[in-house]
């Protein structure tokens, strides 16, 4: 019997997640019913009411997490939007050379997934450093709201069709190849990167402003709404001067505070005049 979403459980499951974790589904219900029923007819359930009041009980949060990594995609790979790292490296690692004090530089990856952003960006500065690096604080805070993504990006192991974009030089230097044939991210990259659970719908803490933040192809799953009061947070947390980077198919809308750099690249810039 093919299991069909009530109107009412439809309502209260994109309220629920529309309020905790800010993503829209009030466009999906077609794709909510198609990868949800699987997982109803695994799990033995006789309708959407039981599977969503599962949901809703689950002090966990396992299994809404579990929900949503089959309604979104965590589909990425190493230097995914090529230009962004070009940018990195040309651009804004040398402005944190020249104006960070104390060598310490907070830099912050808000949508990690598997890993494979934050390592890159973790090779470009070891890259760009080189022998420089001795010395300094660069650490890369990388978060995402699965822990089962996480723990995969902490091990680092990934499959070699990963790598296909990675250049040569850098799979010799950055990789080991493991008996299975995957390939780990070397200790001295791996530790570079500081992984955290974190909803990008809460608060987020402010010890003392970033460097640099990139949050990419996360918020195309959010409303105009959420994405801007989240854009807006990412603003107040990042230095006078500090860059933005979010996803190709993402944008800030002119209402922003953020000075527009080139797609996808913004910046922090205060007239202090």
């Amino acid at each position: 019997m093919e299991l069909k979403l009530t109107d009412n459980d439809f309502i209260r499951l994109v309220e629920f997640v529309k309020k905790n974790y800010g993503i829209d589904l009030g466009k999906k219900r077609v794709l909510l019913e198609g990868r949800l029923s699987r997982t109803l007819a695994e799990k033995n359930y006789t309708s959407f009411t039981e599977y969503i009041d599962m949901l809703f009980k689950d002090r966990t949060g396992k299994e809404i997490i579990t929900f949503l990594n089959k309604i979104t995609t965590n589909h990425t790979f190493f230097m995914r939007e090529p230009e962004h790292f070009e940018f990195m490296k040309t651009v804004i690692l040398p402005y944190i050379e020249q104006t960070v004090k104390a060598k310490i530089a907070k830099i912050w990856c808000a949508a990690s997934s598997s890993g494979e952003e934050p390592y890159t960006m973790a090779m470009v500065i070891d890259d760009y450093f080189g022998i420089r690096k001795a010395g300094w604080n660069l650490k890369i805070l990388a978060t995402d709201i699965s822990e089962n993504v996480l723990e995969k990006a902490r091990k680092g192991v990934y499959a070699p069709e990963t790598l296909k974009d990675i250049p040569k030089a850098w799979k010799l230097k950055y990789f080991k190849q493991l008996p299975d044939g995957n390939f780990q991210v070397v200790d001295s990259i791996r530790q570079q990167v500081e992984y955290k659970k974190f909803n990008l719908m809460d608060p987020i803490p402010q010890f003392s402003k970033y460097d640099f933040i990139s949050c990419r192809n996360v918020m195309i799953y959010f409303d105009l709404e959420t994405k801007n009061a989240l854009v807006e947070r990412f603003y107040d947390v990042l230095k006078d001067g500090g860059y933005f980077f979010t996803g190709h198919a993402e944008s800030v809308t002119k209402t922003s505070r953020f000075t527009y750099v080139k797609p996808a690249i913004y910046r922090k810039i205060v007239n202090t005049l």
